[in-house]
């Protein structure tokens, strides 16, 4: 009776102490799997913002060269003047051409700002939510248009949604 008390005793110290084995295991599998994701995190955050900083520069640039010819049209002619030329037929052709500068120059700007957003959030740690709802925007979303605030179905305004 006694040899069958110490093996069922030893066996169940066995069974126990696999299952501490079993559970580290699982803890450290678990522990490894986290930091993958976080390293998986980290390089696509940099990426991100690696792409938004070319961007913002591109934009900037555009910008510039737009806000440059825009005012090199208003220098060429006095305010009033009516340009008549063979390519319009009729007079202003300089006045929208500047305007499109203008308006075009305001936008990349407007991009530049919204880049700028985006570039914040990283560095708040609240890249890759969605300013309406709150859920994660997916990676593709991000990688498609690295400045999203909202996801697809916020950004469609519920057209998914609807019947």
């Amino acid at each position: 009776m006694v040899k069958t008390e110490k093996t069922t005793s030893k066996a169940t110290a066995d069974k126990g102490g696999s299952t501490a084995k079993t559970a580290a295991k699982t803890t450290a599998k678990r522990g490894a799997a986290k930091a993958k994701e976080t390293r998986d995190r980290d390089a696509f955050l940099d990426e991100q913002r690696r792409l938004l900083l070319e961007e913002r520069e591109t934009y900037t640039h555009q910008a510039e060269e737009l806000q440059a010819e825009a005012d090199s049209l208003a220098l060429e002619h006095e305010p009033g003047d009516v340009q008549f030329d063979e390519e319009g037929g009729e007079g202003g052709t300089s006045n929208v051409d500047r305007e499109v500068d203008l308006a075009l120059s305001a936008q990349a700007r407007a991009s530049v700002a919204e880049i700028d957003r985006a570039l914040g959030k990283i560095e708040a740690g609240t890249y890759g939510i969605c300013e309406r709802c709150g859920a994660e925007i997916p990676e593709a979303r991000l990688q498609a248009l690295p400045h999203a605030a909202l996801c697809v179905a916020c950004k469609s305004g519920g057209l998914s949604s609807r019947r």
